[in-house]
C-alpha cells in the first residue's frame, strides 16, 4: 500500500486538480448547451495520465532539489521510497497510454499531440532550464499548466459535425486566464517558502526581487486575470458575468491587500491569496462550465 501511495505521490495529484478546474468548462463551452459526458470523462482520464506523466518526470529531474526544500523532502524520490529508474518508467508508460488513448477513444490526434508537446514544454523548456535560470521562470513556464483548455477544446472540436465553427478565440482566452493567474499565484506560495527556494538555488520572484516588488508583479498580473476573464463575455451568458465581475474585484481586493501589508512593513499571510486564488480560478470557471451546460443565452 505504501508504494502504491508513493507512485501516487508522484503524479502531484493536488497540482492535477487544475486539470480538472480547467478541462471541464473548455469542453462544455466549446458546445455549448450540449453533453458531452461520456467525452469529457475519457479526456479527463487521458488528461490525467499525460498530467502525471509530465508531473513524474519533474519530480525525477527535481530530486536533487527537493531533498534540500523542506516543503518537498518528503516526497518519494527525495525519500528514496521509489527509485529514479522505476519512477522514469512509470512516466514513459503513463505518456504512451495517453497519448493512444486520446487518439483512440477521444478520436483527437490534436489533443493527442497537445499532450506530447506539454510533457516535452514541462521537462525541457521549464523544469531542465527555466526553473533554475530565471524569476520569470513561472510566467513562461507556467504555459504548460494552461494547455488542459487546449486539450479539452481539440477533443470537443474533432467530434463534431462538419461546418460547425471552432471558435479557436475562446479556448485562447482560457488558455490567457490561466497563464496571468499561474504568477500571482506561485509567487504567493514562493513568498511563503522563500528559504526553500533559496537554500535550493533556484531563482524565484521572491527570492531574487524585494518583497514590494514581487506584491506589485502580483497586483499586475491579478488585474491581467481578471482583464482576461472579460474578454470572454460576448461568448458566455449572465451567470458567468455575474461572477466574473464578483470574484474579480474580490480577487484583485486580496492582491492589493497583501502589497499594502508589506508596504506598511506588518506581517502578511502569502498563503491566503495562494489558497484564494485557487478558489477564484475555481468560482470562475465553475461558473463558466454551469453558463455553458444550461446554454444560457450570450450577451453578445
Amino acid at each position: 500500500m505504501e508504494t502504491i501511495k508513493a507512485y501516487f505521490a508522484l503524479t502531484k495529484p493536488r497540482v492535477i486538480e487544475l486539470l480538472l478546474v480547467a478541462t471541464f468548462p473548455a469542453m462544455l463551452q466549446a458546445d455549448r448547451g450540449e453533453n458531452h459526458i461520456a467525452l469529457i470523462l475519457l479526456t479527463v482520464i487521458g488528461g490525467w495520465m499525460g498530467a502525471a506523466a509530465a508531473n513524474t518526470f519533474n519530480m525525477i529531474a527535481d530530486s536533487d532539489i527537493d531533498k534540500v526544500m523542506k516543503r518537498t523532502e518528503r516526497r518519494p524520490l527525495a525519500k528514496h521510497t521509489v527509485s529514479n529508474r522505476n519512477a522514469t518508467i512509470f512516466a514513459w508508460s503513463l505518456t504512451v497510454i495517453s497519448f493512444f488513448w486520446l487518439l483512440l477513444l477521444c478520436h483527437s490526434l490534436l489533443a493527442a499531440l497537445f499532450v506530447m508537446a506539454t510533457i516535452a514544454f514541462y521537462i525541457f523548456v521549464y523544469t531542465k532550464w527555466l526553473k533554475r535560470s530565471t524569476p520569470m521562470n513561472v510566467v513562461w513556464g507556467g504555459a504548460a499548466g494552461c494547455m488542459p483548455v487546449m486539450v479539452g477544446w481539440a477533443v470537443i472540436v474533432d467530434n463534431l459535425p462538419a461546418g460547425q465553427p471552432h471558435n479557436w478565440w475562446q479556448a485562447i482566452v482560457l488558455f490567457l486566464i490561466i497563464f496571468f493567474w499561474t504568477p500571482p499565484h506561485t509567487w504567493a506560495l514562493a513568498m511563503r517558502y522563500r528559504e526553500d527556494y533559496e537554500a535550493a538555488g533556484v531563482p524565484m520572484m521572491p527570492v531574487v526581487k524585494k518583497p514590494l516588488e514581487v506584491t506589485k508583479q502580483i497586483i499586475a498580473y491579478t488585474v491581467a486575470t481578471v482583464l482576461t476573464t472579460f474578454a470572454l463575455l460576448p461568448a458566455a451568458g449572465w451567470l458567468y458575468a455575474v461572477v466574473a465581475v464578483a470574484a474579480g474585484i474580490w480577487f484583485t481586493w486580496l492582491a492589493i491587500s497583501l502589497h499594502q501589508g508589506v508596504k506598511k512593513g506588518v506581517e502578511v499571510r502569502p498563503m491566503r491569496l495562494f489558497i484564494m486564488s485557487n478558489n477564484y480560478l475555481s468560482a470562475v470557471f465553475l461558473a463558466l462550465s454551469v453558463d455553458a451546460l444550461l446554454g444560457l443565452p450570450t450577451l453578445i
